[in-house]
């Protein structure tokens, strides 16, 4: 596979401005194309989205009654995964508030509830059973088991709900998917194609087509760079070559239903600029050698040894 081309200007070779376009959003899912960045940003950007995005997620769990098979940490450990719809809007980090109560106030966390006892016949205990007190704030799902409960058994608790970070723990990822690949770049050696058809045969994702006896871009967002097209085409070395765009990324979310995949980009995109800002204070101040405290103490813990 040969290698793309940068996106440049002709006179000075300075990087063309950032372009994002957006391809596709349905339901859960965005896709979206960023042109003149490179790799490091490209992946700042996805790491920002995984790990940086807050969501709400269940954090602690005061159980009352549970007589089910599942042991207490079972049920907290399930329960902790059910996603939530998040409101970003009336809600702030714990670590933000000006409460600083562990078990926070009505500014930094939402309670659930849930009771359910099975009466003659088992049941089986699902995520929308839980009863928020902010309808805002409740299961992506009803659908999501927790427990099946035998005939005469029960479950009883409440729940703390609170903004989190994915960094900290895989509840808080507002992402189900989120991936990127350079845009490919293929190109077509009109002179020597004999018209075969092979490429757009062996095409699995409807990148080619055939019009006038000779193959078509008709979707190169599609592309996989799989490389089919260049192994189908018989003639030796092929009429058609696939590369990629160096400074070209295409981007595929997928939200958990916390978020909508729309308010992760953007947020993901405050995330960066809020770590560049701070960077940016860091060096103005001449704070290019801080220590981590960390570190420090184990220096100190090895000196004495």
């Amino acid at each position: 596979m040969g290698r793309g081309r940068r996106a440049v200007d002709g006179a000075g070779g300075r990087r063309m401005p950032m372009e994002v376009k957006l391809l596709s959003l349905e339901g859960d899912t965005i896709q979206f194309l960023v042109k003149g960045c490179d790799t490091a940003f490209a992946n700042a950007l996805r790491r920002a989205m995984i790990a940086e995005v807050p969501t709400m997620a269940i954090d602690d769990l005061f159980i009352f009654d549970n007589s089910s098979v599942l042991p207490d940490e079972v049920i907290a450990h399930r329960v902790g995964l059910i996603p939530l719809k998040t409101d970003l809007d009336s809600y702030v980090l714990p670590e933000r508030c000006k409460c600083q109560s562990d078990l926070g106030c009505s500014l930094c966390r939402v309670i659930l509830t849930l009771d359910v006892e099975a009466g003659e016949e088992s049941r089986t205990v699902y995520s929308g059973d839980l009863v928020s007190e902010d309808p805002a704030v409740v299961p992506v799902s009803p659908k999501i088991p927790i427990v099946k409960l035998a005939p005469g058994q029960a479950l009883r608790f409440e729940a703390y709900a609170r903004l989190g970070v994915g960094k900290d723990h895989a509840k808080w990822q507002p992402v189900s998917m989120c991936i990127y690949q350079n845009l490919a770049d293929i190109g077509i050696d009109e002179d020597r194609c004999t018209g075969c058809g092979s490429c757009v045969e062996a095409c699995r994702y409807g990148v080619l087509t055939l019009e006038d006896d000779k193959p078509r871009i008709v979707d190169i967002y599609s592309c996989l760079l799989c490389g089919s097209c260049v192994e189908a085409c018989p003639l030796k070395p092929p009429a058609i070559r696939q590369d990629v765009v160096e400074d070209a990324f295409i981007f595929k979310v997928e939200s958990t239903g916390a978020l909508p995949p729309e308010r992760i980009v953007t947020e993901a995109v405050k995330v960066l600029l809020e770590k560049l800002d701070e960077l940016k204070g860091k060096v103005e101040r001449g704070e290019l050698h801080e220590e981590i405290e960390p570190f420090r103490g184990l220096e100190e813990e090895l000196g004495h040894a």
